[in-house]
């Protein structure tokens, strides 16, 4: 039945994405909601709250009469109290589905709050209604308009990581492994865009490397703007592909996002696997797309293709074997931090 979900749980939505991207950048980040939306950003989608880094998240915290009556000055009032007491280098209004439905204006509260405030402001009209890649690429998107690098300065020593937030990796801290990777590799400085100072250094990479397709339009960008080269490659899937031989001559299914599939497959048909195929929830860029890949919009849609499918070995989230109780071949555990919220 189409929009029902009896196996698998919500994949993180869009807003939470672009709360991940915003997250300790130095600016003040405003979920405009009632309240159930921050929560869910800060205790289910967001494990950096644990890690004693410090980010300014607020809810904005919409009674029903200012919903319906659409109060722009009171949600401007409360960000300029929380700006007068925090030095934020920017202020940033994401969306949720309370403005969505009422039809909030973004631009309006941009111009109300430019009148009052000396910072940049930035609002991503999230909904909620989309996944989390979406609110990535539109903040990627926004930060790289606002702070990113305008003209070049490459520096031979300099690699960019586009789309590297725990929300797109295995564990939430794999950014430090890929941070230690690069530098292993003679890369002396490693930019992963959690720091406003990577986009304003932008231009200084000789090379970006994009681990997943969130980072695709804005590696696009800097592209035709700085003429900066980009790579797909993800990181950490070595540790699932231990065991090589176990997949010599299978048909194997990998459910991940695109980049992360894309690499898996790659290593396993060196290993000598009969099939590989790949299927996704979330982006999948055509430019990217390989032979046998399946992009999924309901759960049973990935029911349906594991039971057509006659795979020997699915590849994916632990959180995706509760829709297939009836598979009987190899499940091994990739993990997506978006999908089950595991640390």
């Amino acid at each position: 039945m189409k929009g029902l979900w009896k196996y698998i749980s919500p994949f993180a939505p869009d807003q939470s994405g672009a709360a991940a991207v915003l997250y300790g950048l130095g600016g003040i980040v405003v979920i405009c909601d009632a309240g159930g939306c921050a929560g869910n950003i800060c205790g289910f989608d967001e494990p950096r709250w644990f890690s004693g880094r410090k980010s300014a998240v607020f809810s904005a915290g919409l009674r029903d009469m200012d919903a319906i009556m659409g109060r722009d000055d009171r949600l401007v009032a409360k960000i300029c109290r929380a700006a007068a007491h925090i030095q934020a280098s920017f202020i940033a209004i994401v969306g949720t589905p309370v403005p969505s439905v009422i039809g909030t204006d973004y631009q309006a509260l941009e111009r109300m709050l430019a009148k009052k405030i000396e910072v940049p402001i930035l609002s991503l009209q999230t909904t909620g209604m989309s996944l989390y890649d979406r609110g990535m690429e539109a903040a990627y998107s926004a930060l790289d308009k606002t702070f990113g690098a305008k003209t070049a300065a490459v520096d031979a020593h300099t690699v960019g990581v586009l789309g590297a937030v725990p929300l797109e990796l295995m564990h939430p801290r794999d950014g430090l492994a890929i941070h230690r990777q690069l530098v292993r590799e003679g890369w002396q400085r490693v930019l992963l865009f959690d720091h406003l100072e990577d986009y304003e250094q932008a231009g200084r990479a000789k090379l970006n490397i994009v681990v997943s397709p969130t980072g695709l339009l804005w590696a696009e960008a800097l592209k035709k703007r700085l003429g900066i080269p980009y790579i797909c490659r993800y990181f950490g899937y070595e540790a699932v592909t231990a065991h090589k031989k176990m997949f010599f001559q299978k048909n194997v299914l990998i459910v991940h996002q695109q980049v992360a599939a894309n690499a898996l497959a790659t290593e396993l048909l060196r290993a000598g696997a009969a099939s590989v195929h790949t299927a996704s929830w979330f982006m999948s860029p055509s430019q990217w797309a390989r032979p046998g890949h399946t992009v999924l919009r309901e759960e049973d849609d990935f029911r349906t293709l594991v039971a057509d499918g006659d795979f020997d070995c699915i590849i994916g989230d632990v959180y995706f074997k509760r829709a297939i109780p009836e598979f009987l071949g190899t499940y091994i555990d990739y993990p997506h931090f978006a999908v089950s919220g595991r640390g």
